[in-house]
């Protein structure tokens, strides 16, 4: 996709969710675009920052690290969420780096973010990933080990957020969706954190407070 369709293609999936918002009967502003920037280098970036967004997200750590201090540096109020998987003897420098983390989904990772949230005084908004579909090869906790697992992330005085999840590929996700919805009420937790560019609409629909859109803002990856 060309650099400069860029703006546009931000102003459509900005309507497209507005549009889904409110025929759910929400404010279009309840929902956070985040740009999902892995694998795109500073030049495809940056007409995104200059079109207005700010939030973006990233998969790895080190990828983050080598291309964001520059970008921040000449463009205030950006916030980074990690929306990819996080070993725990990265949760430093995860912590250090990023405003939310959407992967956390095991009892070492809580404990490596608390200590780490208590080592640099920074605190990321927390996520629980839920692997929804009970996919060996996902990450995320199982449905059934949730409750568990948000225990322990409270006790440990993460601020945790909401949950996340990326429904099984090629099939309906609104069930999907619907379930992790479900989840999020009975366990007290205000923020979802679900759709990507196939998807968004619907997550939205069910009511998605975070959408994880790439592809249709950058065009396919390069690999």
């Amino acid at each position: 996709m060309p650099i400069d369709d860029a703006p546009s293609r931000l102003a459509e999936i900005r309507e497209k969710i507005a549009r889904a918002a409110r025929l759910a009967g929400r404010e279009p502003e309840s929902v956070e675009l985040i740009a999902v920037s892995k694998t795109q280098d500073a030049a495809a970036i940056r007409p995104l920052i200059q079109a207005g967004q700010r939030v973006f997200g990233e998969n790895r750590v080190q990828e983050a690290a080598a291309k964001w201090p520059e970008l921040r540096e000449t463009s205030p109020g950006i916030a980074l969420h990690l929306v990819g998987q996080l070993q725990s003897n990265k949760a430093e420098e995860a912590v250090a780096l990023f405003d939310a983390i959407h992967s956390v989904d095991r009892s070492s990772l809580v404990s490596a973010l608390a200590d780490a949230m208590a080592k640099t005084g920074r605190r990321p908004a927390c996520f629980v990933q839920v692997n929804i579909g009970d996919e060996p090869q996902k990450g995320g906790c199982l449905v059934a080990d949730l409750p568990g697992l948000l225990a322990e992330a409270r006790a440990a005085d993460l601020p945790v957020a909401g949950l996340m999840c990326i429904p099984p590929a090629e099939v309906e996700p609104a069930p999907y969706f619907a379930l992790l919805a479900k989840l999020a009420r009975d366990s007290g937790c205000s923020a979802l954190s679900m759709g990507m560019s196939s998807d968004f609409e619907t997550a939205v629909n069910i009511g998605a407070t975070h959408v994880r859109v790439g592809t249709a803002l950058f065009g396919t990856r390069v690999k």
